[in-house]
């Protein structure tokens, strides 16, 4: 079994494992349980992005010290301007978010994947959390857009939610018997998605599937590169993306803990998604994913 293989079946396994423990427990994470989750996304999610250098190498053959200080302007200025949008227009900035994270997760199931499995699969941690704990994902989307814009998308997240359950269980039947392993993915994405609160369920799809499969891939489109190679591409990234999200924290130091960290995590993410799918989607279209 193939490492791809055998990541899919152990996030599989934990999110199920997870999703029955959820159940009895009620949706709304305390500080506690929120810190661990932010601490998890940081070191556990966000490093998958560190390795963009290395395929901007590849993409663009980048060499000497012009080229990389182009690279971190072109990199940089989309994550502010995306910042900025939040500072503008929230409602449209969480909208926006939303929608690119759904296209963006859409790349995690197997080679050869039909469209509408991948569509459907893209948007199953984003949708299907509203349709049991559409209060808890309002609360949420408030810290980011506030109450007004929030209540009205997770009241349209929670409606969609219905035919998204029902064309998840149409994707998972026609795929079960030719591809088996991505059947058993979705199905694990979405009864975590449905049973356990969106925090939880956005922290184990993220760093268990989506960001360890994206490490998995990356290791694969290496190549002949050591994997020591590999890694000192990621170092400075990570440094700077950890000077950035220390000087966010103390930025927003007058804000109450809970909404800081939800800032934190997801406008961070926001902005790091933009330069991130940039390169990512073009490495996936061009068939070397």
């Amino acid at each position: 079994m193939t490492a791809l293989r055998w990541q899919g079946v152990i996030f599989s396994a934990m999110a199920l494992l997870v999703a029955l423990v959820s159940l009895p427990v009620g949706a709304v994470a305390g500080p506690a349980t929120l810190l661990l989750l932010a601490g998890l996304i940081l070191l556990l999610g966000v490093p998958h992005g560190a390795f963009d250098p290395l395929f901007a190498q590849r993409l663009h053959a980048l060499s000497g010290l012009r080229d990389w200080c182009l690279f971190t302007l072109a990199y940089t200025v989309p994550a502010l301007l995306v910042a900025l949008l939040w500072q503008t227009a929230p409602g449209l900035f969480l909208g926006g978010f939303l929608l690119l994270s759904l296209l963006h997760f859409s790349g995690d199931p197997e080679a050869g994947s039909s469209f509408f499995f991948r569509l459907v699969y893209g948007g199953l941690v984003i949708v299907l959390p509203a349709l049991l704990h559409t209060d808890e994902v309002a609360r949420l989307f408030g810290m980011l857009a506030g109450q007004e814009a929030a209540a009205t998308l997770a009241g349209w997240l929670h409606v969609l939610s219905w035919p998204w359950l029902l064309a998840t269980w149409m994707a998972i039947l026609s795929s079960l018997r030719t591809r088996s392993q991505a059947a058993l993915e979705m199905l694990a994405v979405a009864v975590l998605a449905v049973a356990a609160s969106p925090l939880v369920a956005f922290t184990v799809f993220f760093c268990a599937m989506h960001g360890a499969r994206h490490l998995l891939r990356t290791l694969a489109h290496a190549g002949p590169v050591a994997a020591r190679s590999v890694v000192r591409f990621a170092v400075l990234p990570m440094l700077a993306v950890a000077v950035l999200f220390a000087a966010a924290f103390w930025f927003w130091r007058d804000v109450a803990l809970e909404e800081r960290l939800i800032r934190l995590i997801f406008i961070g993410l926001a902005a790091l998604t933009v330069p991130h799918m940039a390169l990512i989607e073009r490495v996936r279209f061009g068939g070397r994913w």
